[in-house]
């Protein structure tokens, strides 16, 4: 039997999801995953070895690739994922707070359409989603999600203008609202809310809290679902990543696993 050429990954960001995602298909995925180019915002003139990294997007997009793997924001989202869908090429966005904008996830959709692909939202760092979108299946009556950082996570952001973080004593309730509106308002921290939203009963009638914690050194994050299924609590409590404090290990660590999927015999979940 002839052997099956090796699945031509792109990537677009090479950062903290990135990074891990080069790292581990060169050690793991040697022959069945190949990374023809990165994608990123400056050139990368010490990488010897590994795949092109390249700063023109039109090189980019002429390269030939299986799936292309954003993992880069919001306005990468925007930039390079419909073009992508439009050619053919498999798409995992890890940005899923851009589909916040209703027209650009109904663009994507389209093009993924068009171009007789799949645009897939990577579940990421929240665990589950399969539960929860089998349960909007037979009907969900309120899903509920709660994300706790401490203060750290929060600068840079639209609470550090809002809050003193920096004198914050115990735990602060810096939003609630829609998921919609949270995804929208903290793009770097709760991607994952658009992600639940998306999975179970939409943005709008998904509620959202968002805490600036100061007693804890990890990130919490609750799901809570009621419907014709029943009810369940899911939480999870995760170390932050070394690389960006607004994120936790088991993002890179999910994406990978996505990743590793791509290119295996068995696929669990989904």
């Amino acid at each position: 039997m002839e052997k099956k050429p090796p699945l031509r990954l792109g990537l677009i960001g090479a950062g903290a999801i990135g990074a891990h995602v080069i790292e581990f298909v060169a050690r793991e995925l040697t022959g069945r995953v190949e990374i023809p180019a990165v994608l990123v915002r400056t050139p990368r003139p010490d990488a010897a070895s590994g795949p092109d990294f390249l700063v023109d997007p039109v090189e980019f997009h002429a390269t030939e690739f299986d799936v292309v793997l954003e993992g880069a924001g919001h306005q990468a989202v925007r930039d390079h994922v419909i073009p992508l869908l439009r050619r053919g090429v498999r798409v995992i966005v890890t940005s899923i707070g851009a589909f916040t904008d209703d027209a650009l996830y109904e663009s994507c959709r389209q093009a993924a359409e068009d171009g007789g692909t799949s645009l897939t939202l990577a579940s990421a760092g929240i665990g589950a989603l399969d539960i929860l979108s089998g349960a909007a299946v037979g009907g969900l009556d309120a899903v509920e999600m709660t994300v706790r950082k401490d203060p750290s996570a929060w600068y840079g952001t639209a609470a550090e203008g809002l809050f003193d973080l920096a004198a914050m004593t115990e735990p602060t309730v810096i939003f609630e609202g829609s998921a919609r509106e949270g995804a929208a308002m903290y793009p770097q921290n709760v991607n994952i809310s658009a992600a639940v939203a998306l999975a179970g009963i939409g943005l709008d009638r998904t509620r959202l809290v968002i805490v600036a914690d100061p007693t804890i050194e990890t990130h919490i994050i609750t799901v809570e679902a009621r419907g014709a299924f029943g009810s369940f609590t899911f939480t999870e409590d995760v170390a932050i990543a070394a690389e960006n404090r607004k994120t936790g290990k088991i993002v890179a660590m999910a994406v990978t696993k996505t990743v590793k999927q791509l290119a295996s015999a068995v696929r669990i979940g989904g």
